[in-house]
Protein backbone atom coordinates (compact mmCIF):
# COMPACT_ATOMS: atom_id res chain seq x y z
CA UNK A 1 0.00 0.00 0.00
CA UNK A 2 1.35 3.49 -0.88
CA UNK A 3 2.62 5.34 2.20
CA UNK A 4 0.53 8.35 1.23
CA UNK A 5 -2.56 6.27 1.93
CA UNK A 6 -1.49 5.13 5.37
CA UNK A 7 0.33 8.13 6.87
CA UNK A 8 -1.41 9.63 9.86
CA UNK A 9 -3.20 12.85 8.98
CA UNK A 10 -3.61 15.23 11.96
CA UNK A 11 -6.70 16.72 10.33
CA UNK A 12 -8.68 13.48 9.93
CA UNK A 13 -9.98 10.96 12.44
CA UNK A 14 -7.61 7.98 12.85
CA UNK A 15 -10.59 5.64 12.78
CA UNK A 16 -11.73 7.16 9.48
CA UNK A 17 -8.28 6.72 7.94
CA UNK A 18 -8.09 3.17 9.27
CA UNK A 19 -11.52 2.37 7.79
CA UNK A 20 -10.44 3.67 4.38
CA UNK A 21 -7.23 1.64 4.49
CA UNK A 22 -9.11 -1.53 5.51
CA UNK A 23 -11.67 -1.00 2.75
CA UNK A 24 -8.93 -0.63 0.12
CA UNK A 25 -7.17 -3.75 1.38
CA UNK A 26 -10.42 -5.74 1.37
CA UNK A 27 -11.67 -4.82 -2.11
CA UNK A 28 -8.56 -3.97 -4.12
CA UNK A 29 -6.09 -6.54 -2.79
CA UNK A 30 -8.14 -9.34 -1.28
CA UNK A 31 -11.16 -9.09 -3.61
CA UNK A 32 -13.57 -9.28 -0.68
CA UNK A 33 -16.66 -7.23 0.06
CA UNK A 34 -16.16 -4.10 2.16
CA UNK A 35 -17.43 -4.15 5.72
CA UNK A 36 -20.27 -1.57 6.03
CA UNK A 37 -19.13 1.66 7.64
CA UNK A 38 -15.56 1.65 6.38
CA UNK A 39 -16.42 3.87 3.39
CA UNK A 40 -19.65 5.26 1.94
CA UNK A 41 -21.52 2.88 -0.41
CA UNK A 42 -21.01 5.21 -3.37
CA UNK A 43 -17.24 5.13 -2.81
CA UNK A 44 -17.33 1.33 -2.95
CA UNK A 45 -19.45 1.45 -6.11
CA UNK A 46 -16.97 3.80 -7.76
CA UNK A 47 -14.00 1.64 -6.79
CA UNK A 48 -15.78 -1.40 -8.20
CA UNK A 49 -16.54 0.43 -11.47
CA UNK A 50 -12.86 1.31 -11.75
CA UNK A 51 -11.78 -2.28 -11.15
CA UNK A 52 -14.35 -3.54 -13.65
CA UNK A 53 -12.91 -1.12 -16.22
CA UNK A 54 -9.48 -2.67 -15.79
CA UNK A 55 -7.95 0.17 -13.75
CA UNK A 56 -5.42 -0.66 -11.02
CA UNK A 57 -4.72 1.53 -7.96
CA UNK A 58 -0.95 1.62 -8.46
CA UNK A 59 -1.06 2.57 -12.14
CA UNK A 60 0.38 5.87 -13.36
CA UNK A 61 -2.16 8.67 -13.94
CA UNK A 62 -1.39 10.86 -16.97
CA UNK A 63 -3.97 13.66 -16.44
CA UNK A 64 -4.58 13.62 -20.19
CA UNK A 65 -6.15 16.52 -22.05
CA UNK A 66 -8.61 16.27 -24.91
CA UNK A 67 -7.39 17.19 -28.39
CA UNK A 68 -7.32 20.83 -29.50
CA UNK A 69 -10.32 20.43 -31.87
CA UNK A 70 -12.30 18.69 -29.12
CA UNK A 71 -11.36 21.44 -26.66
CA UNK A 72 -12.65 24.14 -29.02
CA UNK A 73 -15.87 22.18 -29.50
CA UNK A 74 -16.21 21.61 -25.74
CA UNK A 75 -15.77 25.29 -24.87
CA UNK A 76 -18.25 26.37 -27.53
CA UNK A 77 -20.80 23.72 -26.54
CA UNK A 78 -20.53 24.73 -22.87
CA UNK A 79 -20.46 28.48 -23.36
CA UNK A 80 -23.76 28.98 -21.48
CA UNK A 81 -22.55 26.89 -18.54
CA UNK A 82 -19.23 28.74 -18.33
CA UNK A 83 -20.93 32.14 -18.51
CA UNK A 84 -23.53 31.23 -15.87
CA UNK A 85 -20.89 29.79 -13.54
CA UNK A 86 -18.29 32.55 -13.81
CA UNK A 87 -19.72 34.92 -11.15
CA UNK A 88 -20.24 32.03 -8.75
CA UNK A 89 -16.73 30.68 -9.35
CA UNK A 90 -15.34 34.07 -8.38
CA UNK A 91 -17.46 34.15 -5.21
CA UNK A 92 -16.48 30.57 -4.38
CA UNK A 93 -12.80 31.40 -4.85
CA UNK A 94 -13.15 34.24 -2.35
CA UNK A 95 -14.83 31.94 0.18
CA UNK A 96 -11.99 29.39 0.06
CA UNK A 97 -9.04 31.73 -0.55
CA UNK A 98 -7.31 30.93 2.76
CA UNK A 99 -7.91 27.16 2.75
CA UNK A 100 -5.53 25.96 0.01
CA UNK A 101 -8.55 24.76 -1.97
CA UNK A 102 -9.53 25.92 -5.47
CA UNK A 103 -12.60 25.54 -7.70
CA UNK A 104 -12.98 23.49 -10.88
CA UNK A 105 -15.87 23.47 -13.36
CA UNK A 106 -16.30 20.56 -15.76
CA UNK A 107 -18.80 19.64 -18.44
CA UNK A 108 -20.99 16.55 -18.16
CA UNK A 109 -18.12 14.36 -19.43
CA UNK A 110 -15.74 15.50 -16.69
CA UNK A 111 -13.60 17.71 -18.94
CA UNK A 112 -12.36 20.90 -17.26
CA UNK A 113 -13.90 24.02 -18.81
CA UNK A 114 -12.85 26.55 -16.15
CA UNK A 115 -10.95 26.81 -12.88
CA UNK A 116 -10.57 29.57 -10.34
CA UNK A 117 -8.94 30.37 -7.02
CA UNK A 118 -5.56 30.10 -5.34
CA UNK A 119 -4.05 27.58 -7.77
CA UNK A 120 -0.33 26.99 -7.33
CA UNK A 121 0.67 26.41 -10.94
CA UNK A 122 4.23 25.70 -9.83
CA UNK A 123 2.88 22.53 -8.20
CA UNK A 124 2.11 20.01 -10.98
CA UNK A 125 -0.45 18.30 -8.73
CA UNK A 126 -2.54 21.49 -8.81
CA UNK A 127 -1.61 22.62 -12.31
CA UNK A 128 -2.41 19.37 -14.11
CA UNK A 129 -5.98 19.06 -12.82
CA UNK A 130 -6.89 22.73 -13.43
CA UNK A 131 -5.83 22.92 -17.08
CA UNK A 132 -8.79 23.58 -19.32
CA UNK A 133 -9.34 20.45 -21.39
CA UNK A 134 -8.04 17.96 -18.81
CA UNK A 135 -10.19 14.84 -18.61
CA UNK A 136 -11.07 14.29 -14.93
CA UNK A 137 -13.81 11.72 -15.56
CA UNK A 138 -14.00 8.47 -13.63
CA UNK A 139 -12.80 6.51 -16.65
CA UNK A 140 -9.66 8.66 -16.78
CA UNK A 141 -8.90 9.59 -13.16
CA UNK A 142 -10.74 6.89 -11.26
CA UNK A 143 -12.63 7.76 -8.09
CA UNK A 144 -12.62 11.53 -7.50
CA UNK A 145 -15.32 13.96 -6.41
CA UNK A 146 -15.65 14.94 -10.06
CA UNK A 147 -16.00 11.50 -11.61
CA UNK A 148 -18.11 10.15 -8.74
CA UNK A 149 -20.51 13.11 -8.65
CA UNK A 150 -21.08 12.73 -12.39
CA UNK A 151 -21.52 8.96 -12.16
CA UNK A 152 -23.69 8.93 -9.03
CA UNK A 153 -25.44 12.27 -9.78
CA UNK A 154 -25.21 13.30 -6.14
CA UNK A 155 -22.98 15.64 -4.09
CA UNK A 156 -19.92 13.93 -2.60
CA UNK A 157 -16.95 14.53 -0.32
CA UNK A 158 -13.79 12.49 -0.90
CA UNK A 159 -10.68 12.49 1.23
CA UNK A 160 -7.26 11.27 0.17
CA UNK A 161 -7.29 7.45 0.23
CA UNK A 162 -10.93 7.34 -0.88
CA UNK A 163 -9.61 8.20 -4.34
CA UNK A 164 -9.03 5.10 -6.45
CA UNK A 165 -5.49 5.73 -7.66
CA UNK A 166 -2.67 5.94 -5.14
CA UNK A 167 -1.26 8.86 -7.15
CA UNK A 168 -4.40 10.94 -6.50
CA UNK A 169 -4.41 10.29 -2.76
CA UNK A 170 -2.95 13.78 -2.19
CA UNK A 171 -6.31 15.38 -2.99
CA UNK A 172 -9.32 16.14 -0.81
CA UNK A 173 -12.32 17.31 -2.76
CA UNK A 174 -16.04 18.10 -2.68
CA UNK A 175 -18.21 17.98 -5.77
CA UNK A 176 -21.80 18.48 -6.85
CA UNK A 177 -23.44 17.75 -10.21
CA UNK A 178 -25.04 20.61 -12.11
CA UNK A 179 -28.46 20.16 -13.70
CA UNK A 180 -29.61 22.31 -16.59
CA UNK A 181 -33.04 23.82 -17.26
CA UNK A 182 -34.06 20.68 -19.17
CA UNK A 183 -33.40 18.46 -16.16
CA UNK A 184 -30.28 16.71 -17.44
CA UNK A 185 -26.80 16.86 -15.95
CA UNK A 186 -24.72 19.52 -17.72
CA UNK A 187 -21.55 19.42 -15.64
CA UNK A 188 -20.23 19.56 -12.11
CA UNK A 189 -18.67 21.95 -9.65
CA UNK A 190 -15.71 20.88 -7.54
CA UNK A 191 -13.40 22.29 -4.89
CA UNK A 192 -10.08 20.50 -4.41
CA UNK A 193 -7.12 20.88 -2.08
CA UNK A 194 -3.65 19.36 -2.42
CA UNK A 195 -2.33 17.94 0.87
CA UNK A 196 -4.90 20.21 2.52
CA UNK A 197 -6.79 19.89 5.78
CA UNK A 198 -9.89 17.72 5.53
CA UNK A 199 -12.92 20.03 5.36
CA UNK A 200 -16.16 18.05 4.82
CA UNK A 201 -18.14 21.29 5.27
CA UNK A 202 -17.00 22.23 1.77
CA UNK A 203 -19.62 19.80 0.48
CA UNK A 204 -22.34 22.17 1.72
CA UNK A 205 -20.58 25.18 0.17
CA UNK A 206 -20.31 23.40 -3.18
CA UNK A 207 -23.96 22.30 -3.08
CA UNK A 208 -25.08 25.86 -2.34
CA UNK A 209 -22.84 27.27 -5.10
CA UNK A 210 -24.08 24.65 -7.57
CA UNK A 211 -27.68 25.65 -6.83
CA UNK A 212 -26.86 29.27 -7.67
CA UNK A 213 -25.31 28.21 -10.98
CA UNK A 214 -28.38 26.10 -11.81
CA UNK A 215 -30.61 29.11 -11.08
CA UNK A 216 -28.45 31.30 -13.32
CA UNK A 217 -28.79 28.77 -16.14
CA UNK A 218 -32.59 28.93 -15.83
CA UNK A 219 -32.87 32.73 -15.72
CA UNK A 220 -30.53 32.99 -18.74
CA UNK A 221 -33.06 31.09 -20.87
CA UNK A 222 -35.17 33.15 -23.28
CA UNK A 223 -38.59 33.36 -21.64
CA UNK A 224 -41.68 35.54 -21.40
CA UNK A 225 -42.47 34.80 -17.75
CA UNK A 226 -40.51 33.56 -14.76
CA UNK A 227 -42.35 31.87 -11.89
CA UNK A 228 -40.55 31.83 -8.55
CA UNK A 229 -42.15 29.14 -6.38
CA UNK A 230 -42.14 28.20 -2.72
CA UNK A 231 -44.43 26.61 -0.16
CA UNK A 232 -46.79 28.91 1.77
CA UNK A 233 -45.08 30.36 4.82
CA UNK A 234 -41.66 30.60 3.14
CA UNK A 235 -40.35 33.91 1.86
CA UNK A 236 -40.09 34.24 -1.91
CA UNK A 237 -37.13 35.77 -3.68
CA UNK A 238 -34.18 33.69 -2.48
CA UNK A 239 -31.98 31.04 -4.10
CA UNK A 240 -34.18 28.44 -2.37
CA UNK A 241 -37.08 29.19 -4.75
CA UNK A 242 -38.21 26.84 -7.42
CA UNK A 243 -38.02 28.48 -10.85
CA UNK A 244 -40.06 27.87 -13.99
CA UNK A 245 -39.58 29.64 -17.32
CA UNK A 246 -42.60 30.03 -19.60
CA UNK A 247 -42.83 31.15 -23.20
CA UNK A 248 -45.52 33.55 -24.38
CA UNK A 249 -48.01 30.69 -24.85
CA UNK A 250 -47.48 29.18 -21.41
CA UNK A 251 -45.22 26.27 -22.34
CA UNK A 252 -42.63 25.48 -19.67
CA UNK A 253 -39.23 25.88 -21.30
CA UNK A 254 -37.03 25.28 -18.26
CA UNK A 255 -36.98 24.57 -14.53
CA UNK A 256 -34.40 24.43 -11.78
CA UNK A 257 -33.99 21.27 -9.66
CA UNK A 258 -35.94 22.80 -6.76
CA UNK A 259 -38.98 23.32 -8.99
CA UNK A 260 -38.69 19.72 -10.19
CA UNK A 261 -38.94 18.56 -6.57
CA UNK A 262 -41.98 20.76 -5.93
CA UNK A 263 -43.94 20.33 -9.15
CA UNK A 264 -44.78 16.85 -10.46
CA UNK A 265 -45.26 16.28 -14.16
CA UNK A 266 -42.51 18.50 -15.56
CA UNK A 267 -40.85 17.25 -18.74
CA UNK A 268 -37.93 14.88 -18.21
CA UNK A 269 -34.72 15.38 -20.22
CA UNK A 270 -35.42 14.91 -23.91
CA UNK A 271 -39.20 14.97 -23.56
CA UNK A 272 -41.50 17.47 -25.24
CA UNK A 273 -42.40 20.60 -23.24
CA UNK A 274 -45.32 20.58 -20.81
CA UNK A 275 -47.93 23.36 -20.71
CA UNK A 276 -48.24 25.18 -17.40
CA UNK A 277 -51.94 24.30 -17.23
CA UNK A 278 -50.95 20.62 -17.09
CA UNK A 279 -49.13 21.07 -13.77
CA UNK A 280 -51.22 23.80 -12.12
CA UNK A 281 -54.97 23.85 -11.75
CA UNK A 282 -55.50 27.13 -13.58
CA UNK A 283 -55.06 28.51 -17.12
CA UNK A 284 -52.02 30.52 -18.16
CA UNK A 285 -53.75 33.92 -18.43
CA UNK A 286 -53.97 34.61 -14.66
CA UNK A 287 -50.21 34.07 -14.40
CA UNK A 288 -49.46 36.77 -16.94
CA UNK A 289 -52.07 38.98 -15.27
CA UNK A 290 -50.30 38.49 -11.93
CA UNK A 291 -47.10 39.81 -13.45
CA UNK A 292 -48.76 43.24 -13.65
CA UNK A 293 -48.53 43.37 -9.82
CA UNK A 294 -44.80 42.79 -9.28
CA UNK A 295 -43.83 41.56 -5.84
CA UNK A 296 -47.36 40.38 -4.98
CA UNK A 297 -47.46 36.59 -4.45
CA UNK A 298 -50.28 34.46 -5.80
CA UNK A 299 -51.36 30.94 -4.86
CA UNK A 300 -51.01 28.15 -7.39
CA UNK A 301 -53.01 24.93 -6.93
CA UNK A 302 -51.27 21.72 -7.92
CA UNK A 303 -53.42 18.94 -9.33
CA UNK A 304 -52.47 16.88 -6.27
CA UNK A 305 -54.43 19.28 -4.06
CA UNK A 306 -51.30 20.92 -2.63
CA UNK A 307 -50.77 24.64 -3.08
CA UNK A 308 -47.72 26.71 -3.82
CA UNK A 309 -47.17 30.43 -3.63
CA UNK A 310 -45.52 32.17 -6.56
CA UNK A 311 -44.18 35.42 -7.90
CA UNK A 312 -44.88 35.92 -11.61
CA UNK A 313 -42.22 38.13 -13.17
CA UNK A 314 -41.91 39.30 -16.75
CA UNK A 315 -38.50 39.40 -18.38
CA UNK A 316 -38.49 43.19 -18.34
CA UNK A 317 -39.27 43.33 -14.60
CA UNK A 318 -36.74 40.76 -13.41
CA UNK A 319 -33.93 43.21 -12.66
CA UNK A 320 -36.29 45.26 -10.47
CA UNK A 321 -37.98 42.43 -8.55
CA UNK A 322 -35.24 39.86 -8.02
CA UNK A 323 -33.17 40.18 -4.82
CA UNK A 324 -29.71 41.65 -4.87
CA UNK A 325 -27.18 38.95 -5.66
CA UNK A 326 -23.52 39.45 -4.79
CA UNK A 327 -22.62 36.91 -7.46
CA UNK A 328 -24.56 38.69 -10.20
CA UNK A 329 -22.93 39.84 -13.41
CA UNK A 330 -20.73 42.91 -12.93
CA UNK A 331 -21.82 46.37 -13.94
CA UNK A 332 -20.31 48.06 -16.95
CA UNK A 333 -17.93 50.09 -14.78
CA UNK A 334 -16.64 46.95 -13.04
CA UNK A 335 -16.18 45.21 -16.38
CA UNK A 336 -14.08 48.12 -17.59
CA UNK A 337 -11.90 47.95 -14.47
CA UNK A 338 -11.54 44.20 -14.92
CA UNK A 339 -10.59 44.62 -18.59
CA UNK A 340 -7.93 47.17 -17.63
CA UNK A 341 -6.47 44.75 -15.06
CA UNK A 342 -6.34 41.97 -17.65
CA UNK A 343 -4.66 44.21 -20.25
CA UNK A 344 -2.12 45.27 -17.61
CA UNK A 345 -1.36 41.66 -16.67
CA UNK A 346 -0.91 40.66 -20.33
CA UNK A 347 1.37 43.65 -20.95
CA UNK A 348 3.46 42.84 -17.88
CA UNK A 349 3.71 39.24 -19.09
CA UNK A 350 4.85 40.54 -22.50
CA UNK A 351 1.93 38.88 -24.24
CA UNK A 352 2.30 35.52 -22.51
CA UNK A 353 -1.36 34.66 -21.89
CA UNK A 354 -0.61 31.67 -19.66
CA UNK A 355 1.66 33.74 -17.42
CA UNK A 356 -0.92 36.55 -17.24
CA UNK A 357 -3.68 34.07 -16.32
CA UNK A 358 -1.54 32.64 -13.51
CA UNK A 359 -0.81 36.13 -12.17
CA UNK A 360 -4.54 36.89 -12.11
CA UNK A 361 -5.43 33.53 -10.54
CA UNK A 362 -7.76 32.56 -13.42
CA UNK A 363 -7.63 29.96 -16.17
CA UNK A 364 -6.43 30.60 -19.71
CA UNK A 365 -9.98 29.93 -20.96
CA UNK A 366 -11.38 32.58 -18.62
CA UNK A 367 -8.77 35.10 -19.72
CA UNK A 368 -9.43 34.41 -23.41
CA UNK A 369 -13.16 34.80 -22.83
CA UNK A 370 -12.70 38.11 -21.05
CA UNK A 371 -10.45 39.28 -23.88
CA UNK A 372 -13.14 38.24 -26.38
CA UNK A 373 -10.78 35.81 -28.07
CA UNK A 374 -10.69 32.08 -28.61
CA UNK A 375 -7.83 29.91 -27.32
CA UNK A 376 -5.06 29.39 -29.85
Amino acid sequence: MNAALTNTNPHASPSRLAGIAQARQSLMQDGRAITPGWVAPWVERSWQRCLDAGLRPGSHVSFAQVTAPMLRFTLEANHSLIAAAQPMLQSLARAIVNTRYFAILTNADGVVVDACGAIDHADPRAHLITRVGTDLSERSLGTTAIGTALSELQPVWLHRGEHFFEQTSVYSCAGAPLFGPGGGCVGMLDVTGVDAQERPELKHLVMQSASKIENALVTALPHALLLRLNWPGNALGSDADGMLCLDADGWITGANPVARQMVPGLAAPGQTPVHVSEVFGLPVEPLFDAAHSPGKPIELPLWSGLRLQALAITRADESHTLPANPGAAPTRALREVEAAMIRKAVDEARGNVGQAARALGISRATLYRKLGQKPA
